[in-house]
């Protein structure tokens, strides 16, 4: 006997001729997921040239402003600013990912390679969600040490706000760990 919230799938020939079609188109309109697949994993590999080239320039410039001096703020400003736009694009990665499995099918090419990793596997939409997330946050922490580096200190406050600034930071991320999102 068949439980209340397991209805029994019906074969094609039990279905009527307009169900059978409308599920049908139902379950292929899940293929519009492709276009936020492709135009994520396009954005994703733009924003890795970018962040390497906003690199490049970072150490072009530093490098040639002097040729005994080197501009570190305006260096590790740049690399960080690349680091930030890596970050950015794994978020769009693991989420062209997610959605992928999720809606279309998981992807068997990346399972059977022995250099799989678990950060790419999603299970469902909290898992995908979760490590969205986690991503962002580093985003924002990386952000965050950006402004950092290029703040002209000019009091005592400001080295206090700072400090106070950086602690919470890091006690958030303290947090973070601990419970594992």
């Amino acid at each position: 006997m068949d439980s209340p919230g397991h209805d029994k799938i019906k074969t094609a020939d039990e279905q009527p001729v307009y169900e059978r079609a409308f599920e049908s188109a139902l379950w292929s309109s899940r293929l519009i997921v492709l276009l936020a697949v492709i135009f994520g994993t396009i954005s994703s590999m733009l924003l890795f040239i970018s962040g390497s080239v906003e690199i490049l320039a970072s150490i072009s410039h530093s490098i040639h402003l002097f040729p005994l001096e080197i501009d570190y703020t305006g260096l590790l400003s740049g690399i960080i600013g690349g680091v930030d736009l890596y970050l950015i694009g794994m978020v769009l990665l693991i989420f062209s990912f997610g959605i992928y499995e999720l809606s279309i099918s998981k992807i068997d090419i990346a399972r059977s390679s022995e250099s799989y990793h678990t950060l790419l596997e999603i299970s469902n939409l909290d898992d995908l969600k979760n490590k969205i997330i986690k991503v962002i946050i580093m985003v924002l922490i990386v952000s965050f040490f950006q402004r950092v580096l290029s703040m002209h200190l000019t009091s005592a406050l400001d080295m206090l706000f700072m400090a106070v600034s950086i602690a919470v930071v890091c006690i958030g991320v303290f947090f973070l760990q601990k419970n594992k999102l």
